[in-house]
């Protein structure tokens, strides 16, 4: 039990090594570690929002659009699938009345459309396999299609899902660090961005739904009609904010948002002002360069959630599969703009219902009462291990030093965050880190006392000991890892300080201690003061 192979010791010793020396860089200020060689590693433990500060933004799903969008997806499928052939003829569809209704011309083509429409309605909704729409005729050739409530449900939650990694995407490529970004009930979503003192950047990057569309302007429409929000038959009237005017566009989208590949901010390399440089997939490729080859001499507009950004001419076919956007833009503007149509279009579009900056004072507050809340916690333990214990407490006291500079080492490698509850995690494993120590040096103390000599007093003191330390411990950790799991934010945080703590404690204070304690064996101690 107190034997240690050479190896044993060179990695209980390079285990610590390493810790430490990731903790270091915690203590350096950051402009310190800017200047350190950049083959150095500097991880350090990243501050929460409730102690760097930062802004919180509570975003809600458009619940009443996502149903709308579903509607239009579904009239034009329904369009798709009655024109493939052999073609059947129906009348007008409609989308309204939160409903897709449409009248077979033949009433002997009622059970082909039947069966073509049970093709595109889906099969089921998640685990109940409930079907997402429901299909009636009614007056012999008349169809409606309504949602159902298993099937609005499974598409909300999908959306908002959807909707919660787009928003991680278009944050994490702001260059943030640690944000946190949970689903909040339904149809809510909590962004949490530490560091971050002017929200209104991050409010307009994810208020843009980054719907990317190309349509031809029609440049015969009435500029009376247009100014009303008149739209001819097959064009829609789009708002055309740098040119303060309506717009009338062809209803057909040349290019959608899904064949874009990349998109950069970058310079006009004529009038030098920033733009947003676009590239398409193979297929947006060849469909912009054959749109632009027979629309030479027109216009056609490019469009972002719904507003036309430019409306340039075609003075020649474009090939190569890329495009621009010039709009007056800022280089932030355009960065923004860049960045949401990379991370892709928003599946459901996400209102800002709440929203706040915490000053990082606050946060300085907080940590110099945890600061000192932990100080005092550290000192309170040393003395009473060194009193009660003497040589085992100066052992223990080692022990507790190397734990805390072990957790900030392993929590900066994994780069975790700091949270307020974290600091009280932190503190409480202080105070329970000895609690190991305790329990085996009153075990040595009771072996003491039967009788044995000193080494069978230790010997059994960490043997019996150590099984009761593992088994409290495990139990410790599987709490901690349930509240990892089922919490979030600052839950988070405390179990994360807490699993790392009691992982390095029992390191530190059964492993570590042991090691001291063989060492000094070494020298034969004829008594055992404890």
């Amino acid at each position: 039990m107190l034997d240690f192979p050479r190896w044993k010791v060179w990695g209980v010793f390079a285990a610590i090594l390493v810790a430490i020396l990731f903790a270091i860089p915690s203590f350096v200020p950051e402009n310190v570690r800017a200047q350190w060689p950049s083959w150095v590693p500097t991880p350090s433990v990243n501050l929460g929002l409730d102690l760097a500060g930062g802004s919180y933004i509570l975003l809600e799903g458009d619940r009443d659009q996502l149903q709308s969008d579903r509607l239009e997806r579904m009239r034009d499928s329904v369009a798709e699938a009655m024109r493939k052939d052999p073609r059947i003829a129906i009348g007008d569809i409609s989308s309204r009345e939160g409903r897709v209704t449409f009248m077979v011309r033949d009433a002997n083509d009622v059970d082909a459309a039947r069966e073509r429409l049970l093709e595109i309605t889906g099969s089921g909704a998640g685990l109940s396999g409930q079907r997402e729409w429901n299909v009636e005729v009614v007056d012999s050739t008349r169809f409606v299609i309504t949602p159902t409530e298993a099937g609005q449900s499974e598409a909300l939650d999908q959306a908002m899902e959807d909707a919660r990694e787009n928003v991680n995407r278009r944050i994490n490529a702001l260059g943030t660090r640690e944000p946190t970004i949970v689903r909040q009930g339904d149809d809510r979503i909590v962004v949490q961005v530490p560091g971050l003192q002017d929200p209104k950047a991050l409010v307009d990057l994810l208020g843009k739904t980054a719907k990317l569309e190309f349509k031809m302007v029609d440049e015969n429409a009435d500029p009376a009609m247009v100014a009303k929000g008149n739209a001819p038959i097959g064009d829609v009237v789009l708002p055309y904010p740098e040119a303060g005017q309506n717009i009338a566009l062809d209803r057909s989208t040349l290019i959608s948002g899904d064949m874009l590949t990349d998109a950069r901010q970058a310079f006009s390399p004529t009038t030098g002002q920033p733009i947003v440089t676009m590239d398409f997939n193979s297929e947006g490729g060849r469909r912009f360069a054959r749109a632009t080859q027979d629309n030479v001499g027109k216009r056609f507009a490019i469009i972002v959630d719904d507003l036309v950004i430019s409306a340039p001419r075609i003075n020649s076919q474009i090939l190569g599969g890329s495009a621009m956007i010039e709009g007056g833009f800022t280089v932030e503007s355009a960065n923004e703009l860049a960045i949401a149509l990379r991370s892709g279009k928003l599946p459901i579009p996400l209102k800002v219902i709440d929203q706040s900056t915490i000053s990082p004072e606050l946060g300085a507050d907080s940590i110099s009462k945890g600061g000192l809340a932990a100080g005092i916690a550290t000192v309170a333990v040393i003395v009473f291990m060194l009193i009660t214990y003497f040589r085992f407490g100066v052992y223990a006291t080692v022990a507790l030093i190397v734990n805390i500079l072990m957790i900030i080492g392993i929590m900066a490698i994994f780069n975790a965050t700091l949270t307020l509850p974290g600091i009280a995690g932190f503190v409480l494993t202080i105070g329970a880190a000895v609690d190991a120590n305790v329990l085996i040096n009153e075990r040595i103390r009771e072996e003491q006392r039967r009788g044995r000599s000193v080494l069978h007093s230790v010997e059994f003191g960490y043997k019996e000991a150590s099984r009761a330390i593992f088994d409290a411990n495990i139990t410790n950790v599987i709490a901690a890892f349930i509240m990892f799991i089922f919490g979030s934010g600052p839950i988070r945080g405390f179990a994360v300080v807490l699993t790392i703590g009691i992982v390095t404690s029992v390191f530190t204070a059964v492993t570590f201690t042991r090691l001291m304690v063989a060492n000094w064996l070494k020298t034969r101690p004829r008594e055992l003061v404890i």
